[in-house]
């Protein structure tokens, strides 16, 4: 019977979430500019954070962003949408770090967010996943 089965995957991502509650880093960087010209962050996304998740660039200069997931089996990603600001990030997050190259037009704050969600439980952005990208003169 399928029920069972169901209700064992609920359970067990359910006890997953209580061993790692939510972790709200509240962390700032500002990208260091490379030899290359562009404006270099590491990310760690996880159990319900991003690290750092304030992240400051400065505006049309070239940014990239390297972001992995710190591990675990729920999955994850980062969503960023301000094509106004030359900004268009969607990509799933892995152990491995995926590169997300943009060049910010337009100062102002952008958030991001993890948007996974599992059944009726709680949104990862609502869980506390998210963060801003802060584009400075």
């Amino acid at each position: 019977m399928i029920y069972p089965r169901i209700s064992a995957a609920v359970l067990v991502l359910s006890l997953v979430s209580l061993l790692h509650p939510q972790e709200a880093t509240g962390n700032r960087s500002v990208a260091t500019l490379g030899a290359d010209g562009v404006q270099h962050m590491d990310i760690t996304a996880g159990a319900y954070y991003f690290d750092p998740n304030v992240i400051v660039v400065k505006i049309n200069v070239p940014v990239e962003l390297a972001v992995k997931k710190a591990g675990g089996i729920i999955p994850h990603n980062m969503v960023l949408k301000a094509p106004e600001a030359g900004i268009n990030i969607s990509v799933a997050l892995s152990s491995k770090p995926t590169l997300v190259m943009f060049t910010p037009t337009k100062v102002g704050k952008y958030p991001f967010a993890c948007t996974k969600r599992l059944l009726f439980f709680k949104s990862h952005k609502d869980r506390g996943m998210q963060g801003i990208i802060e584009v400075i003169e």
